[in-house]
C-alpha cells in the first residue's frame, strides 16, 4: 500500500498541498496551478483527489497550487510558473502565446457559458434592469463570469459599473448580502456553492457558449512527460468518476491548441479584459 504525505503551506497568498506518494519524495516536484475561482480551502478539497491519482498513476510528485485571486494567478501564468495548469479559455489564448502553455484536455460534453445572478425576489429580472447599476464580477479577465457577460451587456447598450471582488464565491456572497444588484458567475461554480445559498439566488441571463477551461502543460515539458500526464488524466476521467465529481466534472476529452480558436475569434483586447501579463510574485515552492 502506498502512503500519502500531506504538507500545507500558505505564503504570500500561495496555497499548496502535497498529495504525492512517499517514494516520490526525492523526485522532481511538478506544480499544478488551479485558477482561483473559489476559496483556496475549497479548491484544495476539490482538487487534491485529482493530484493524488495523477501522482499515483504517473509516479511523479505533483502538487496542488493556487493564488489569492485571479489577477495574481495571471502573473504566475505570465511567468510560466506552473508545470501543469487549469486556466480559463481566455487565459489559455493569451498564455499559450506569451508563456508557451500547451493544452492537452478540456471538460467533456460542456461549453462554457457565463451567468448573471440576482437575489431571489429582486426587482431585476433581465439585463435591462441592470442599467446604471453596480454589478459584481470575480476579476476583469475571468472569461465566463466577467468577460462574456460584460461584453454582451455592453452590446445591449447598458451603462453599468463593474466591481471586481476576487472570486466567484465572493460574487455570490456579495449579491446575497445586497451589496450589488447582480453578479457574474458560471454554472460549475454556481453548482458548487452550498444549496442554502443557491436557493436564494436566481439566474436571469446566460451568455453564448464557448470551449471550456484548458488543462495545459508548460511549454518546457517534454513530449514524453506530457503524454504520460495526458494519458493519466484520461484514465482518471474514464475510471475514477468519484474523483471527477470532486471537481464538478463528468469527464475530459483530449484537446489541442485549435480548440480555443472560437475564443480567439472574439478579438478581445488587453484593454477590454485588463488581463495581467507580467509579474514577479512567488507562485511555487521549489
Amino acid at each position: 500500500m502506498k502512503m500519502i504525505r500531506f504538507c500545507q503551506i500558505t505564503v504570500l497568498g500561495v496555497f499548496t498541498l502535497t498529495a504525492a506518494p512517499m517514494e516520490s519524495a526525492r523526485a522532481e516536484t511538478l506544480y499544478f496551478g488551479i485558477v482561483p475561482q473559489q476559496a483556496a480551502s475549497r479548491l484544495a478539497k476539490m482538487w487534491v483527489p485529482v493530484m493524488q491519482e495523477l501522482s499515483a498513476q504517473t509516479g511523479l510528485d505533483i502538487r496542488f497550487a493556487t493564488m489569492k485571486d485571479i489577477p495574481t494567478f495571471e502573473q504566475c501564468l505570465a511567468q510560466g510558473a506552473y508545470d501543469i495548469a487549469y486556466m480559463n479559455p481566455y487565459h489559455y489564448t493569451v498564455f499559450s502565446k506569451k508563456s508557451g502553455y500547451r493544452a492537452f484536455a478540456h471538460q467533456s460534453e460542456k461549453k462554457l457559458k457565463g451567468l448573471i445572478v440576482v437575489k431571489k425576489g429582486s426587482e431585476v429580472t433581465s439585463l435591462a434592469g441592470l442599467d446604471k447599476q453596480k454589478v459584481a464580477f470575480p476579476s476583469p479577465a475571468a472569461f465566463g463570469a466577467s468577460v462574456l457577460p460584460r461584453a454582451e451587456m455592453k452590446a445591449e447598450g447598458l451603462k453599468f459599473e463593474p466591481v471586481y471582488v476576487k472570486s466567484h464565491d465572493s460574487v455570490y456572497k456579495s449579491v446575497l448580502a445586497g451589496h450589488f444588484a447582480a453578479g457574474g458567475g458560471v454554472q460549475r461554480t454556481f453548482n458548487n456553492i452550498p444549496q442554502t445559498m443557491r436557493d436564494q439566488l436566481q439566474v436571469i441571463y446566460t451568455t453564448g457558449a464557448y470551449t471550456p477551461h484548458a488543462f495545459a502543460v508548460n511549454g518546457a515539458m517534454s513530449g514524453e512527460r506530457l503524454t504520460k500526464i495526458q494519458n493519466a488524466m484520461m484514465n482518471i476521467s474514464q475510471h475514477k468518476p468519484g474523483v471527477m465529481k470532486s471537481i464538478g466534472m463528468k469527464g475530459l476529452v483530449t484537446a489541442d491548441d485549435a480548440n480555443w480558436d472560437d475564443v480567439r475569434k472574439l478579438g478581445l483586447s488587453q484593454e477590454e479584459t485588463e488581463i495581467v501579463q507580467q509579474g514577479t510574485v512567488k507562485c511555487r515552492f521549489d
